[in-house]
This record gives C-alpha cells, structure tokens and sequence, in this order.
C-alpha cells in the first residue's frame, strides 16, 4: 500500500487588518478581554472587490505546488474546504481548477466548518492509499467576517474569527 505526504503548503491572508481596538470601536469591548480570552491580538480581514475564496485559495495553492516543486498539471484531484464558498453552485473547487488552469479533474468540496481541511487531508490520504491518484490539491478557503455579528450581542464569537487560504499537495510516496 501507498504512503501519503504532503509535498508543499501554502497560504494566503488578506491584507486587511482588524486589531482588537478596532473591534473596540464596533462593540463593547477591549484588547484586554479579547487577548485573555483568545489570545488574538489581531486577525485579517478579506476586502470587497478584491478577495473572494477562490483569489485567496489560487495565491495558496500556487504557494503551495511552487514549494512541493511541481505545476498545476501533475494535480490529479482537488479537495476544496469551506463554508462560505463563492457560489453554491459551482463549488469552488471547479472554480480553482478553471483558475489554475488544470483542465479536467476531479475536484470534490466539502463544506465543512472548522475541522474541514483536517476531513479533506484524511480523504486525500485514502485517495492516495488507494493508488487512486498520485497528487492532490487540499484547500481550506473562509470568509468568515462578512457574516459576523460585530455587535455587543455577537463578541463571543466575533472576535474569532477571520478570512484567508491554506493549501496542501499531497502525494504518494
């Protein structure tokens, strides 16, 4: 039986920055609440018009096949996570395919919160077990802000979470 490894990782994060001050501003709260309850200081943002889930998932991707020393070619299967994808339909692991220019693979997303991109690694290393393909694109892509409740009622979680892109090649060995 085939091992699975992953050959290169990337990740993207949008430039947009959002300190707990700023969230201060929003909501009835403060850095010092926010940094011992979470220990987050900071957290990215996407910008309208400029990040979308599948932008930020084609900058991690690319990171990714540039660091496990391969193109977009060599993928033969893409697993996309996320919960907040572009489109319904489409999903977007056909929209990266068609941004990679990767032509007519297989690409499956599962939408799937939190632990997404741990469920999508463990379908890729079945994959690959199995001999049913040699490299796999993971993708993990959110943007969680533009459905957070910044106001006092939504603090507990708002102050969580954020936007960007991780990507994985993993293949046989």
């Amino acid at each position: 039986m085939k091992k699975s490894r992953i050959l290169g990782v990337g990740h993207y994060i949008p430039e947009r920055i959002v300190t707990n001050n700023d969230l201060s501003k929003m909501m009835d709260t403060n850095d010092e609440w926010i940094v011992n309850r979470t220990g987050i200081q900071q957290r990215h943002w996407f910008t309208p018009g400029v990040d979308t889930v599948n932008s930020m998932s084609k900058n991690a991707s690319e990171m990714a096949l540039k660091r496990a020393g391969i193109t977009s070619s060599e993928i033969d299967f893409i697993i996309f996570a996320t919960v907040t994808p572009d489109y319904f339909i489409p999903g977007n692991g056909v929209l990266l395919q068609r941004e990679l220019g990767m032509g007519t693979i297989g690409a499956l997303d599962i939408r799937n919160a939190c632990s997404g991109f741990i469920y999508a690694l463990s379908i890729a290393d079945q994959f690959i077990k199995t001999g049913m393909y040699k490299k796999i694109l993971v993708v993990g892509a959110e943007i969680q802000s533009s459905a957070l409740d910044v106001s006092d009622a939504g603090r507990s979680s708002s102050v969580i979470f954020a936007d960007g892109a991780g990507a994985a090649v993993v293949g046989a060995v």
